[in-house]
């Protein structure tokens, strides 16, 4: 599966441009995509592959596909897995690793509109919108049109080329791209750490992005809502970001999920950056078992 998920500000008409560049390639990889809307702000394309290769394979050839649409897009593609990095529209190969989930083809999406992830006839793509494909609008296209993914499984292809592509990455210095945290550390991959948090083995000053949290928050709408406040208050601050400074976390703790937002101030002036505020909303459901576990080890040090 080829997953495009936009940064945050990127439009609708970047996530069809670069699905469209992932048409042309696998094209000239013989193989066949099957494009559908995720049902939020992306898009899915869905290949049918031979049962031959193992996962770590299957992985290998999404890092190649997304590096070769990011060198034809550079403007709008970007296969860097650290947000930090990212810009337009980011191709994520990780989800070819073993335990990925995914919305399936007309599952509906928690969304005001009961939007639906709907296939798509590649023709469809240029001027297709999501907000068109509903719970209420599926069943009349449905009965029109029939299903646009019915001959996938008629169409398996090989990874082959794909593979050779990777091939010529990693001859050319591209090793492995970083994993998910949880999986092991894999045969040449990357250093599995932010850039601004990596260090150099010139022992130089580690470079740190001057990044400010503004708003945590079980509800994403709450969180992004903190965000446009924070913009409003710094209208002038605000003015200098670009559009992947916005970061949009989901974190994950042991039982709990929420979303952070965090600015990086980069191209802000140094005299210009505001500090460090309250996060609005601040609602990190992780908070109090971190204080709890600081002060048990400050009671186990006495």
């Amino acid at each position: 599966r080829i997953d495009l998920d936009p940064v945050p500000g990127v439009s609708w008409d970047d996530v069809r441009r670069v699905a469209l560049e992932v048409q042309a390639l696998l094209d000239e990889v013989g193989l066949r995509g099957w494009p559908k809307t995720s049902g939020s702000r992306g898009m899915h394309v869905n290949v049918r592959i031979e049962p031959r290769w193992t996962f770590a394979e299957v992985r290998r050839a999404a890092v190649a596909l997304s590096r070769a649409v990011e060198r034809r897009a550079p403007d709008l593609a970007s296969s860097k897995w650290w947000k930090e990095e990212r810009h337009g529209v980011f191709l994520d190969y990780n989800q070819n690793a073993k335990d990925r989930t995914t919305c399936s083809a007309y599952s509906v999406r928690p969304l005001p509109d009961a939007r639906v992830s709907a296939p798509l006839h590649w023709q469809e793509v240029a001027d297709c919108d999501p907000a068109d494909f509903t719970l209420f609008t599926i069943p009349k296209r449905f009965a029109e049109i029939g299903d646009p993914h019915a001959g996938m499984n008629s169409a398996p292809g090989s990874l082959e080329k794909l593979l050779e592509l990777a091939a010529k990455d990693q001859a050319a210095g591209l090793g492995d791209a970083p994993w998910p945290p949880h999986f092991r550390k894999m045969e040449y991959e990357a250093p599995r750490v932010a850039p601004s948090r990596a260090k150099s083995s010139a022992k130089k000053p580690r470079v740190k992005m001057p990044l400010i949290v503004i708003a945590n928050s079980p509800d994403k709408t709450a969180a992004l809502a903190g965000l446009e406040r924070w913009k409003n208050k710094h209208a002038k601050i605000a003015g200098f970001l670009a559009v992947e400074d916005v970061l949009v976390d989901s974190m994950r703790g042991r039982s709990s999920t929420w979303t952070r937002i965090r600015v990086n101030l980069r191209h802000v002036p140094e005299e210009l950056r505001p500090q460090q505020e309250t996060p609005d909303p601040d609602e990190d459901p992780t908070r109090e078992w971190r204080e709890w576990h600081k002060k048990r080890g400050s009671k186990e040090n006495q």
